[in-house]
């Protein structure tokens, strides 16, 4: 009785209805935009030094264009969300991911507003 067809039916049924809810949520949660930076020339500059330096393989720059980011941060010059991300993505090239890093950091800037 407790593996009857009708009880497997179910729980097949359960199983599928989860793991699409997943899939859904997860091909909307990748569709969504990077958090935006604010209009601030030099806040942009160090992202774009960033990936300079990110590219580049240079834990000096890195460091650099890291506490300028932190300053700005600091100062209200950047959301939680955008410093979130970007520190993200220093740890990721801080840990020797030079490259995924680079590719997250290239997709966080296309995603910005023209």
């Amino acid at each position: 009785m407790a593996n009857s067809p009708e009880i497997q039916r179910k729980r097949l049924v359960t199983a599928g209805g989860i793991l699409a809810l997943i899939g859904i949520g997860w091909v909307i949660w990748s569709r969504l935009p990077p958090p935006q930076l604010d209009v601030d020339e030099q806040v942009f500059k160090t992202v774009d030094a960033l990936f300079t330096a990110i590219t580049a393989r240079d834990s000096s720059r890195l460091q650099e264009c890291q506490q300028r980011l932190d300053t700005y941060y600091e100062e209200g010059r950047m959301s939680d969300a955008v410093a979130n991300s970007l520190d993200a993505i220093i740890e990721q090239a801080h840990a020797g991911n030079w490259e995924p890093a680079a590719r997250r950091l290239y997709d966080f800037m296309l995603g910005q507003r023209g």
